[in-house]
């Protein structure tokens, strides 16, 4: 074991350097660490002690095999501290016994028959969606970043909240898309420099924050008063009883933080995962006439339904693979909370863990020609060569996301709904990069010209 030094690394620059270039480099600060050290790699993150982790093996080691000696990141970044004033203890940022027991309580509301439900609701959004294209001009250019937020706000504000939010769901929109620009402002080192000359962030994030929590504790108290299921999710949380631990149901305030957390994730994921698809599609006529041939011959023109998805095997190995090459979520964090060792390295205690789905879905061990858009990269032959950690959008072991299926139906429903009736052209002109900060976005969205097709 080698015990005198730490791994290879940045061993001698400074922590705040670090930061700054991360803030500059973005995703692309963590892919050049990984590509010149190797799968670990130390750095100085700030004041903290961080190991990036590339391997599959090691990854698995950490999120599964020895995910007990790992907690999520605690108060040593200013990522987190804006993160917990967003999200509160919801599944997200909540750790232990507490964790478990919110997961416990909520998994009912992702059972099999909950998402056949929520597939409705999602065609239906969807089909409206096209509906109001129709409308439009030929010719007209729509950021479909834009609308697939929109679109999949709708959605889970309908499966989150029932009809009680539709009204609310422009306002909401606008409150979420500031706490994200906000957020990602207020990590940023200059900004923390200049933190006390420059309030004025501070107080519109605590201005957005309060809107959500008003719309949110407003729903619960109506909720509550009615006592009623209303067959979505947040009557679920309010329903919902740790029988199996004694400790009874939620407080307003567990309900609003796991609310918040779906709403967050739950709509912003998803919206980013069909941006990048559409993106993609574009670029490639022939995937994208081979995913309308599909669409084609299991619908036959009719709009989708959750029986369908069986059958829908080349559309969900289309997202599959946009979201290998830009995957929403893609970097993962944990805390070691003791002493760990990898790959012969001890990982002192209170250290950063960092993994990063962008760098390990780009790795050409695991993907040849790594750049190359490819669905036929996921035929369940080829999904079988692959290590288990090769590809984790949704992270894994016992914090992997309690909304991937709710993801994966959404997605291929959704999908299938607009790209039936659907060709996207990017607009001339435009150069796509994607920015890194809670989520991997388009910088500047994606204008598309939509073609409507003839069947």
């Amino acid at each position: 074991m080698n015990t005198a030094q730490q791994p290879p690394g940045l061993h001698r620059r400074p922590g705040i350097i670090n930061m700054l270039a991360r803030q500059f480099e973005q995703a692309n600060f963590y892919l050049n660490l990984a590509r010149k050290y190797g799968d670990l790699v130390y750095f100085k993150l700030g004041p903290v002690d961080a190991y990036l982790v590339s391997h599959p093996d090691d990854i698995r080691d950490v999120l599964v095999v020895s995910h007990k000696k790992f907690g999520k990141l605690g108060q040593q970044l200013r990522g987190q501290i804006l993160l917990r004033a967003m999200l509160g203890n919801g599944l997200l940022l909540s750790d232990g016994d507490f964790h478990l027991r919110q997961r416990r309580l909520m998994q009912p509301a992702f059972h099999r028959e909950r998402i056949a439900g929520y597939a409705r609701v999602m065609v239906e959004y969807a089909a409206q969606m096209s509906e109001r294209w129709r409308q439009l001009p030929h010719g007209v250019s729509l950021d479909m970043a834009e609308e697939m937020r929109r679109l999949t706000l709708y959605v889970v504000g309908q499966t989150l909240f029932g009809a009680n939010v539709e009204s609310d769901a422009d306002e909401v929109g606008r409150a979420i898309e500031e706490l994200m620009a906000l957020f990602n402002r207020l990590i940023s080192p200059v900004h923390i420099l200049l933190d006390k000359l420059r309030p004025g962030n501070n107080d519109r994030f605590r201005r957005a924050r309060g809107m959500l929590d008003e719309i949110i504790y407003r729903t619960i108290k109506e909720r509550r008063a009615s006592g009623r299921d209303h067959g979505d999710l947040l009557s679920m949380l309010l329903l919902a009883q740790d029988e199996e631990g004694g400790t009874g149901g939620m407080t307003d305030e567990q309900v609003r933080d796991e609310a918040m957390t779906l709403f967050l994730a739950g709509h912003e994921t998803t919206a980013l995962a069909l941006s990048w698809t559409w993106y993609l599609l574009a670029q490639h006529p022939a995937i994208e006439a081979k995913l309308h041939a599909e669409l084609d011959a299991v619908l036959g023109g009719r709009l989708p339904a959750f029986e369908d998805a069986p059958r829908l095997r080349y559309t969900e190995m289309v997202m599959t693979e946009a979201m290998r090459l830009y995957p929403p979520a893609w970097l993962i964090a944990r805390t070691t909370q003791s002493e760990h060792e990898l790959r012969g390295y001890r990982l002192p205690p209170q250290s950063v863990v960092i993994m990063s789905p962008y760098i390990v879905h780009r790795d050409p061990r695991h993907f040849p020609d790594p750049l190359r858009f490819d669905p036929e990269r996921w035929t369940p032959e080829a999904k079988e060569t692959l290590p288990k950690f090769a590809y984790f959008p949704f992270g894994g072991g016992n914090r992997v996301c309690i909304g991937e299926s709710f993801a994966w139906m959404e997605g291929v429903m959704m999908i299938a709904t607009l790209a039936q009736r659907w060709r996207m052209r990017l607009a001339p002109g435009q150069q796509v990069t994607a920015t890194a900060a809670i989520t991997l976005r388009p910088k500047d969205g994606v204008k598309m010209i939509l073609e409507q097709r003839k069947q």
